[in-house]
């Protein structure tokens, strides 16, 4: 079977792959006629879709997160990729494939991010920080086992907010000895806590987002989690105006850094200067490495990417 990643324009194929979103439209002709808008997906990568020839039959017969096995050709639309799907079935038993061959997972196994995420909270010698984090990491701490960062731009799979945090806790830790005047308690807290959230506002199966909550759309991660700070500190008795608990807000407030990008403060600390620069770090350079990955081995260049000032990244064969 061709993986995502090894599928170039007009290139005929047949292969199993995830039917990651589906959609039925209607074209702007006269008379309209209905159509699948898709997104295929496998473990190397994903593509748009289309399949025009939808019989009044199939219309309820596919759903998102299902297997489907594919023919179809790979055509330019607007200067990128897009499958345009000739036959288009559900999966079998006889076909013998398992959905979780095709879902993306982080390079790490959930539970050993989990154990290094435990140990740092262990590590912060600050009594009132440390159980502020515990406090919070609790109430996600099922979800975060498998839950991405997020639904597209980067670490956006099988246990990627985890494997996020983890790889910002290697930066951290460089940093903090690199630079000993930073607080390493609050670096570390910020790490783990600055995305907590995010398994509340997105609604995620297998690593794949399919939906906001609520609470996502109408609050949002950020907000979730600088309240989730005070109800800890509501719940261990420690005072709203102090240090390790204005601190810790702080943090999570203006991780972003700027208003447009969500932040409803900029970085006042030193820390929370840290803070966004690991995270968008960390969340860049995945952005590249995911497109370097998820395009053809004979491909010199990948598609733009989007979070990367939208710009197409060269393979350098040193």
């Amino acid at each position: 079977m061709t993986l995502i990643k090894e599928l170039t324009t007009n290139d005929e194929f047949v292969g199993f792959y995830l039917l990651k979103e589906l959609e039925l439209k209607q074209t702007n002709t006269s008379p309209a006629k209905d159509y699948f808008d898709l997104v295929l997906c496998d473990a190397s990568g994903q593509l748009p879709a289309k399949y025009w020839d939808v019989k009044e039959t199939e219309k309820d017969s596919f759903s998102p997160m299902t297997l489907v096995k594919v023919q179809g050709i790979v055509q330019l639309y607007r200067e990128k990729p897009q499958v345009k799907i000739t036959r288009i079935r559900n999966v079998s038993n006889e076909d013998g494939v398992s959905l979780t061959d095709f879902i993306r997972a982080a390079p790490i196994g959930s539970a050993e991010l989990l154990e290094v995420i435990s140990r740092v909270i262990e590590s912060i010698s600050d009594p009132a920080i440390r159980d502020i984090v515990s406090f919070c990491v609790d109430k996600v701490r099922e979800k975060l086992a498998h839950y991405p960062a997020a639904k597209m731009h980067h670490h956006a799979y099988f246990a990627g907010l985890a494997y996020h945090i983890v790889r910002m806790l290697e930066i951290g830790e460089f940093l903090c000895k690199q630079r000993p005047f930073l607080n390493a308690d609050m670096i570390k807290a910020g790490i783990i806590l600055h995305d907590i959230a995010k398994p509340e506002e997105m609604i995620a199966q297998l690593g794949v987002v399919t939906d906001y909550s609520v609470q996502g759309k109408l609050i949002g991660h950020i907000a979730m989690a600088a309240g989730w700070i005070t109800e800890a500190a509501l719940r261990l008795e420690l005072p709203l105006d102090s240090q390790q608990v204005i601190g810790l807000q702080h943090l999570i407030l203006s991780h972003h850094n700027l208003g447009e990008w969500g932040s409803p403060v900029q970085p006042q600390t030193a820390e929370a200067v840290a803070l966004h620069y690991i995270d968008a770090l960390d969340a860049k350079l995945q952005m590249a490495e995911d497109a370097l990955s998820a395009t053809s081995d004979k491909e010199l260049w990948t598609q733009p990417v989007r979070g990367l000032e939208n710009k197409a990244l060269y393979r350098m064969s040193l």
